[in-house]
């Protein structure tokens, strides 16, 4: 049983989901909803608790409403009770605190000297844990947080007293583990390491992650625990999590994975915006025509921060995230073509657009809210959270003043006290609606909440269904609308509804073996202390090469002893790659802190003449300093927003390897991406209309990275049968559908990856397409694509061919995370593209 937070319970909604999707239907002339999925309600499987559970633990349950658990909450703890390593992996809400929380605190009350250590990879998710342990009053315990937001004066005091210690991944890599003898005490004592919500440890960032969990327990047996701790993992539904866990931890680990926890029903509608009319007069807000980008365009695809899970509409964090969609909702310019004035040209047709899926959230956040609904907004960028909040409050308190102070936004760059005032706040009723990027998807406990609207598909079902499980925590009936943006996945989907109820989740895909990641890592072990032979045992395949590529590099020095660390300074490892230190927001007047940015958003967020929402006051910025990170701003209430533009561009650096196949060429070789922002946007807020277009001198932002990449002469793709005005979109098809396979042959998640796609690069001057890996240096995945091209692009072929869909769908050409919002796509003729690399490429 779910172990409820320290606030009233809600009652039951005001109207019953399907009478409130009814009421919200009625809004349109024409039907939104494309289709209304029923998840039933499932009974639960109690089981009596475990003998070993002391019966001090079990009254402190009892005072919190939990009279027994059920039979997977049993069943992993008593294989963590054990000392066997478990990881539960079971819906939303169905109870995996609790599955952790009772050996672990059963081993504290045991044992006075034994310690916990919690990771999570979200502070709001630490916090919101720290409040279940703190509620349970377990004399002796003494949890506390301890991140980026505690206090230096606490520090001192958690490290000597706490023995159950809350934190994330960063922490430990960048505080703990460095000052390790600090901590002696405690990881001699360490019993337990809770890794929590472990389905976001994936892709490179899950690699470096996993690093960090063996470093701790190498650091563990050095300090006397030679058996380890016992580590207690849980995740969302994923396919095969024993794997995953196994690959993080570097232990065997059992899964549990069938849920038995009571759950209410759901009803999830999918929502289509509606067309806006194509005569302007009668539109309202002008739409922006649809540009066809020219048949010499390259098509590039951003690549998502690692770690997390979902794409954004967020600026990139490094190059390789080039070329985001501007604004949600809305086609975004193709890079090189100039933005439409708002005015269609001379003689063009006017293309009917779809109304934003932003206006489309904020209608429907207000309409559930002046309801009495709880509802969460799930809306993929922070400015998005920014505009929908205030959208919503603007029209509750048209509609009665007021009620829009119920409605507020939540996502990252926040202060701490911000964010936990409207944590409790969301939690105690006092707000009724929030609009939040995904910060909130994880497993903060928001009881009470009705309905989740989730603004555009989060790009994984895994995402969808963590987001959709908010609602309904509080075992009543709850709605989940999803919001169709106007492009052709989303479109797809809310059409095809078998792709989103019917497909399994996706499984968690990481390699410690990297040796991109592993390098590095071996780096910050040897820094913390020297390295030794059973060391390289602990991290695995590939451990001894990186050591010794180490030492040639001059990083390390080999003694009889060991592996040492020959620098003064630490190494620099960037767990999550978020593009460098993060951007202070001053108010200029007064010298208040508003709030931060992380590094690679600062460039589209905080530039000069930027408009920046904060908690629905609109400030516009008066100058951004990178070297000290900071942006002063000054409050404003302009009629327009800004929006910034960038340009991105890939050269080829160096070829290391090639295969000449006539007609077909395949490289690998080192190439840079570059992003810069260029200028920006300011248009009307009523209508949309842009009122100009400023120019930005920014700096360019730079990655140089492995690439592999496959060319193909013009005539042979006519003597296939592709038309030259079509080459753009079958390379842009079979660029999507590559990237989508390439996990088959390397192990490496969809977001570590960019790609782009041209009718003529300049530097193979013929129509090209490329892969890269989407960290400085690669990450060893363009190299197992070379490798094994072969296998892999007739995976891919074989993977658009058999796809029953006719045109593209997001099972082969579509991507979610394409920043040309997957357009233009031949899915015909990226066949024929294949056919040919495929005949003529050697195996």
């Amino acid at each position: 049983m779910a172990d409820p937070p320290d606030a009233v319970p809600a009652g039951p909604p005001v109207v019953s989901p399907g009478e409130l999707l009814r009421r919200l239907r009625q809004r349109h002339p024409a039907d939104p909803v494309t289709h209304v999925e029923r998840v039933p309600p499932r009974v639960g499987a109690p089981a009596p608790w475990p003998s070993w559970a002391p019966e001090e633990l079990r009254a402190a349950y009892a005072r919190r409403g939990v009279v027994t658990p059920w039979q997977h909450q049993a069943e992993a703890a008593g294989l963590a009770y054990d000392r066997q390593h478990v990881v539960v992996a079971t819906g939303t809400a169905s109870g995996k605190s609790l599955a952790y929380q009772l050996p672990a605190l059963a081993t504290l009350l045991a044992d006075p000297r034994a310690t916990v250590l919690y990771l999570a990879p979200t502070k709001a998710l630490a916090a919101d844990q720290l409040r279940a342990v703190a509620a349970l009053e377990i004399e002796g315990v003494r949890p506390a947080c301890y991140d980026g937001d505690t206090p230096r004066a606490e520090r001192e005091w958690i490290r000597r007293h706490s023995r159950f210690v809350l934190t994330n991944p960063d922490m430990l890599h960048h505080g703990i583990l460095p000052g390790h003898a600090q901590w002696s005490g405690f990881l001699r004592r360490l019993t337990y390491v809770v890794v929590d919500e472990c389905h976001v440890y994936r892709g490179v960032f899950g690699s470096h992650v996993a690093h960090v969990l063996r470093r701790l327990r190498r650091q563990c047996a050095r300090y006397g625990r030679a058996a380890g701790p016992t580590f207690v993992l849980a995740s969302a539904t994923s396919g095969d999590p024993a794997a995953a866990a196994g690959r993080l931890t570097g232990l065997p680990v059992t899964a549990v994975t069938e849920d038995t926890s009571p759950r209410a029903g759901v009803t999830f509608a999918l929502w289509e915006p509606p067309l806006l009319p194509a005569d302007p007069s009668a539109a309202g807000p002008t739409p922006t025509p649809r540009r066809e980008p020219s048949t010499r365009m390259a098509q590039a695809d951003r690549r998502v921060t690692p770690g997390q899970p979902e794409p954004r509409e967020e600026p990139p964090a490094r190059p390789a995230q080039a070329n985001r969609r501007l604004t949600s909702g809305q086609p975004e310019p193709f890079p090189g073509v100039q933005a439409s004035s708002g005015e269609p040209a001379a003689g063009s047709d006017l293309t009917q657009v779809r109304r934003s899926a932003l206006r489309e959230t904020a209608d429907l956040l207000a309409d559930t809210v002046a309801a009495g609904v709880r509802t969460l907004a799930f809306v993929r960028s922070r400015r998005g959270a920014e505009v929908v909040a205030t959208s919503s409050r603007r029209s509750l308190d048209e509609a009665v003043p007021g009620l829009g102070d119920r409605v507020a936004a939540y996502r990252a760059g926040y202060l701490r006290e911000e964010r936990r005032e409207l944590e409790r706040a969301l939690l105690h009723g006092d707000l009724l609606g929030l609009a939040s990027t995904n910060a909130l998807e994880l497993g903060v406990d928001l009881i009470g909440l009705d309905a989740v609207v989730i603004c555009g598909y989060p790009g994984t079902r895994a995402s969808l269904w963590q987001q959709a499980g908010r609602a309904g925590r509080s075992g009543q009936e709850a709605l989940a609308v999803l919001v169709a943006r106007d492009d052709p996945l989303d479109t797809y989907l809310v059409h095809h509804p078998e792709a989103v109820f019917g497909a399994p989740v996706e499984a968690t895909v990481l390699d410690p073996a990297n040796t991109y990641v592993l390098g590095p890592q071996l780096a910050c072990a040897a820094a913390e202390a020297p390295l030794t032979a059973a060391d390289l045992e602990l991290f695995g395949d590939g451990a001894k090469e990186a050591v010794a590529a180490l030492v040639e590099a001059g990083a390390l020095r080999q003694r009889p002893t060991g592996w040492y660390w020959r620098h003064r300074e630490r190494p620099e490892v960037d767990l999550r790659g978020e593009g460098g230190a993060p951007v202070c927001v001053v108010e200029a007047a007064t010298g208040r802190l508003l709030g931060t940015v992380d590094g690679g958003s600062a460039h589209f967020l905080l530039h000069s003449g930027a408009v920046y929402l904060h908690q629905g006051v609109s400030y516009v910025v008066d100058s951004l300093d990178l070297d000290d990170g900071c942006a002063l701003v000054h409050p404003e209430e302009p009629d327009w927003s800004t929006h910034a533009r960038d340009v991105t561009s890939l050269s080829v650096v160096s070829v290391r390897s090639y295969v000449d196949a006539g007609p077909v060429g395949l490289f690998l070789g080192e190439v840079d991406v570059t992003s810069q922002v260029v200028s920006y946007q300011r248009r009307r807020i009523a209508t949309g209309e842009v009122i100009d277009t400023r120019p930005l001198d920014l700096p360019a932002r730079e990655l140089r990275t492995v690439a592999v990449w496959f060319t193909l002469s013009p005539e042979s793709l006519i003597a296939a049968g592709v038309d030259p005005a079509e080459v753009p979109g079958a390379l842009h098809a079979a660029e999507h559908a590559a990237i989508g396979l390439l996990p088959l042959v390397a192990t490496c998640d969809r977001w570590d990856i960019g790609g782009l796609s041209t009718a003529v690069h300049p530097d193979t001057e013929a129509p090209t397409v490329f892969v890269y890996d989407g960290h400085p240096g690669g990450a060893g995945f363009a190299e197992r694509a070379y490798g094994m091209a072969a296998s892999w692009l007739r995976a891919t072929r074989a993977a658009i061919a058999e796809c029953g869909c006719e045109a593209g769908c997001p099972s082969c050409v579509q991507s979610p995370k394409c920043g040309n919002g997957n357009n233009p796509l031949s899915k015909p003729d990226a066949i024929r593209v294949l056919d040919v690399v495929l005949t003529n490429l050697p195996e």
